[in-house]
């Protein structure tokens, strides 16, 4: 199920999205907005996975409104002026729906949106293991077991259980293989996984009850994780 909202000024236009994605059953539609405001302050709290939204709104320009959204979720425009098409596609719109427009054209959409999701989706399979080299042979590591990353001179040790593995590799090219989203560098001796942070203070972070220093050259990653938590 895909979850997704609206946002038009217009109750009518609403009205019509809400009757169109009832009927197609990968659509869950969530909730509508007139305000974009209340939208926004959803967002931060119920991240979605698409967002039909109206571009010439009274309050801000939905495509203003988009770029300023910190999760970006999958975008459709949905307008009465074809001059914005261009600037939709520029920002990654999954589509642009030239208003009135009929459920045929709001299905064909709907589907385009599912099928990128799924592109996703199977991207996202294929990214959650690694391999390196284990003495003479070749070891798969799932992302999800690994608990911290440190350099050791020439080496690396990569902490998962039941016991941590050394590899002949530098954490900049490991830092390479794993995904941005998911491992930042916090010093220049450590990578970690955000989703395993218990805590953390401006020049520390604890993993697993182990103390990791943040470098003096790595201060950004105060203020990242402090919007994360924020987000969560």
């Amino acid at each position: 199920m895909i979850r997704c909202i609206a946002i038009d000024d217009e109750p009518l236009a609403l009205q019509l999205i809400n009757e169109y994605c009832g009927k197609i059953a990968f659509l869950g539609l969530e909730k509508v907005f007139t305000n974009t405001d209340e939208a926004k302050a959803y967002l931060n709290q119920n991240p979605v996975d698409l967002v039909f939204l109206d571009i010439q709104m009274p309050d801000i320009n939905g495509i203003q409104f988009y770029k300023g959204l910190k999760q970006k979720p999958l975008v459709i425009f949905t307008t009465a002026y074809k001059d914005f098409a261009v600037e939709g596609f520029n920002v990654d719109a999954v589509d642009y729906l030239l208003k009135p427009f009929e459920y045929d054209r709001f299905l064909k959409a709907a589907y385009k949106a599912k099928e990128y999701l799924e592109f996703l989706s199977s991207q996202e399979l294929q990214l959650n293991s690694i391999f390196v080299k284990v003495n003479y042979e070749i070891m798969k590591i799932n992302l999800k077991d690994i608990e911290l990353v440190e350099a050791l001179d020439d080496y690396i040790k990569i902490y998962i259980k039941p016991n941590p593995v050394l590899t002949l590799m530098t954490l900049k090219s490991i830092q390479e293989k794993l995904p941005a989203r998911d491992f930042v560098r916090v010093h220049r001796s450590f990578i970690v996984p955000l989703a395993r942070i218990e805590k953390f203070s401006k020049t520390k972070l604890w993993i697993a009850g182990k103390e990791i220093p943040i470098g003096s050259s790595y201060s950004q990653v105060y203020d990242q994780l402090l919007m994360i938590s924020k987000n969560k």
